[in-house]
């Protein structure tokens, strides 16, 4: 009887895990494309951007020779080196994290705060647009599976109820026999911890479905390129232990909740 609402938790846990690497991994992806423009009037070492924030990553020079070539061919009068001497320096960072828009913009500030830096070019609208989108998505999934849980959590605890009331006769003789309450609820225990079996089976099964057979023949690049990620052993030891706690709280929950109101 908790087949179905333990089998919605389970996929919805599974769901979350699958998201979570998936995120984790667009975030990467995100941060990795990701890059602020410097320019400078001086060299600057790679030690003097760590030292400004420690968010800053990989910052790398940009080569000045196609630019002052481009330069000194539409000036005919100038040389190439000249137009070198003349260009200031110029940098791409990257971060370490992918930040919110605000905290990029204070690294912006921190960069400009130095004399020696012109510009910081952080292409602020690009990855606000982005960053939002990629909370929205997160916040959204996380409320869904959240109301989903809680109101699976919800039933498993009622319909504990209802089998109560429907053996409340046998569990009024054990108690006249001076069973314990626990030995009185050993039937919904053995019931509980079955259904968290078979609804374990039954979510690793329709995700080990997806992994080995529909996510190759779906045609979809996201789920052919992050195969690996679908569903792993670690999944499964997590959804046979969440779904033994949820029975075995329930169960705890319902008795004693149930004790105290004959009492």
């Amino acid at each position: 009887m908790f087949i179905l609402p333990l089998v919605a938790i389970l996929l919805g846990i599974e769901f979350s895990l699958v998201f979570n690497r998936v995120t984790h991994d667009y975030e990467e992806k995100l941060k990795a494309n990701y890059s602020i423009l410097v320019v400078s009037k001086r060299a600057i070492s790679n030690e003097e951007f760590f030292s400004i924030d420690p968010q800053i990553a990989d910052p790398k020079p940009i080569k000045k020779g196609s630019i002052a070539k481009e330069i000194a061919k539409n000036i005919g009068s100038v040389s190439t080196k000249e137009v070198l001497k003349s260009l200031p320096y110029f940098y791409t960072i990257h971060l370490s994290n992918y930040l919110s828009s605000e905290e990029v913009e204070h690294i912006r500030k921190k960069l400009l705060a130095y004399s020696y830096i012109k510009k910081v070019e952080t292409f602020g609208e690009s990855h606000s647009s982005k960053y939002n989108l990629f909370i929205f998505l997160k916040v959204i999934f996380w409320v869904f599976v959240s109301l989903i849980s809680l109101v699976s959590i919800f039933l498993i605890i009622k319909q504990m109820e209802v089998w109560q009331m429907a053996h409340k006769e046998r569990m009024q003789i054990m108690e006249v026999f001076g069973a314990s309450v626990m030995l009185r609820s050993g039937v919904l225990f053995r019931m509980g911890i079955i259904d968290a079996i078979i609804s374990t089976i039954i979510s690793a099964g329709l995700f080990a479905g997806i992994k080995y057979k529909w996510a190759d023949e779906s045609g979809i690049d996201l789920l052919i390129e992050k195969k690996d990620i679908l569903f792993t052993t670690q999944d499964l030891i997590m959804m046979i232990g969440v779904a033994l706690v949820i029975v075995i709280i329930a169960v705890i929950i319902v008795t004693f909740s149930n004790r105290e109101i004959r009492e």
